[in-house]
């Protein structure tokens, strides 16, 4: 699969990004790497899960990749990019986190799964309330 020049520098944004934020306060793949992908690269949320599951493939969720595989909805080229660049991210991001005093590191934790979740609600249309 090709990737423009813009996606190609998205994905490995997130792979850094998610990376480094996986390394500072141990979120990437649910709470980074799939709202990244719905909203920056206009993923579906079945393709932007099976597409994290994928960058985690070994350590965590083989069986789970298998059945996102079959059912198409993995992007493997963007998986081995946020793969190769989460690593990288991770360094750093683990190294600055331990830098920092621990209640710092909580509040920024806190204040990124407030984001993201409320971005997630909204985006959802509301619709669980509406059937």
């Amino acid at each position: 699969m090709e990737f423009s020049i813009q996606a190609l520098l998205l994905l490995i944004v997130i792979g850094l990004v998610a990376g480094m934020l996986s390394g500072f306060v141990g979120v990437g793949g649910g709470i980074i790497i799939v709202p990244a992908l719905v909203f920056a690269l206009g993923m579906t949320q079945l393709q932007a899960q099976g597409t994290s599951l994928a960058v985690l493939l070994l350590p965590v969720g083989i069986f789970a990749v298998m059945n996102y595989y079959k059912a198409e909805n993995i992007n493997v080229a963007a998986a081995l990019i946020i793969a190769g660049t989460f690593v990288i991210g991770a360094y750093y991001g683990s190294k600055f986190a331990l830098k920092l005093p621990e209640h710092k590191v909580k509040f920024v934790f806190g204040l990124l799964m407030f984001y993201v979740s409320i971005r997630m609600i909204y985006s959802s249309g509301m619709k669980w309330f509406a059937s």
